[in-house]
Parts: structure tokens; C-alpha cells; sequence
């Protein structure tokens, strides 16, 4: 899969939207060429629950709440809420293709939801009792996307060396 650099020019939500596809490509990049049975290894001793693709499924969930939960008012069933950690937790005999493509859907469908709303639209959080914009809602996907793409970086060095660049 081939990341497109966002520009370096244009209006405010066309660089929004760039950088937060340049990092949910960047996911995908990150994944690829994974062993299967590594993609479930949890590498980090700080961080117990987190595997590569495990981290896929978090992105997804997260996806999901903060476009469909939060943008929409959907009422979305959130691991999170039923037990700490759990949208990292694997089912059955799921594949690190299976969750990749899973979260490839959900940000198309995350791109449906927001391209018919305004920046300054809002949708409601229940917990914290306030409206958040669309603004709100890709300042925060870019800096939790590229936050984890991080931790994909040194998951991946200590799993198999790969280096990101």
C-alpha cells in the first residue's frame, strides 16, 4: 500500500483529511509483511495487551466511537466501557488481514459520515457531557493515529527488526 505525502498547501479540512488518511494508510504500511503469529505478540512489557494487530482492532474501535458514537449519536457498544483493554483483545480466529481490512471499512465509513458535515458541526459526548466539532474530532484521529503509528514502529523492531521510516 502506497502513502500519499498531504500537501503543503490548501484549505483547512482538505489538510485535515490528508493527514489523517496519510496516517491510517500509515497502519497499513506499518502491518505489512507481518507474520501472522507476530501480529499477535505483544512486545511491549509496559503495555501488556497491545499487539500489532491488536492495536488495528484498538484504531478501529476508536474509529468507530468518535465518528458513529460521538459525530452521529449512534449507539456504538464500546469494548472499553465492558472491560479495560478489551478492544485490543483478539476473537476467535481472527487474522491480521481480516482486522485490516475490518479497519479499512470503518475509516471509509468514518470518511462517509464527516463528508456531508461542516468543521464546525458537532456531535455529543456522553461522558463528558459536551459537544466536540468535526474540527475536534481530526485534530484528535491524526494525533492518536500517528501516536500509534509509533508504537507500531517499536513493536515492529523488537518483533522482527523492521525499521519504519
Amino acid at each position: 500500500m502506497q502513502r500519499l505525502d498531504p500537501p503543503f498547501t490548501g484549505d483547512e479540512r482538505s489538510l485535515l483529511e490528508s493527514w489523517l488518511d496519510y496516517h491510517r494508510t500509515t497502519v497499513q504500511v506499518k502491518c505489512a509483511g507481518l507474520a501472522e503469529a507476530d501480529a499477535w505478540r505483544t512486545p511491549l512489557p509496559s503495555s501488556p495487551a497491545m499487539s500489532p494487530a491488536g492495536l488495528v482492532l484498538h484504531l478501529y474501535w476508536v474509529e468507530r466511537n468518535w465518528f458513529e458514537r460521538i459525530l452521529t449519536g449512534v449507539d456504538v457498544p464500546l469494548p472499553w466501557l465492558v472491560e479495560r483493554d478489551a478492544e485490543f483483545a483478539r476473537s476467535g480466529t481472527e487474522s491480521l488481514d481480516g482486522v485490516l481490512k475490518r479497519y479499512a471499512e470503518q475509516c471509509e465509513r468514518s470518511r462517509e459520515l464527516a463528508a456531508g458535515r461542516g468543521l464546525d458541526d458537532t456531535g455529543y459526548h456522553p461522558k463528558l457531557g459536551v459537544d466536540i466539532s468535526l474540527r475536534w474530532i481530526y485534530l484528535h484521529m491524526i494525533e492518536e493515529t500517528a501516536r500509534h503509528n509509533g508504537h507500531f514502529d517499536a513493536m515492529r523492531e523488537l518483533i522482527d527488526g523492521t525499521v519504519g521510516e
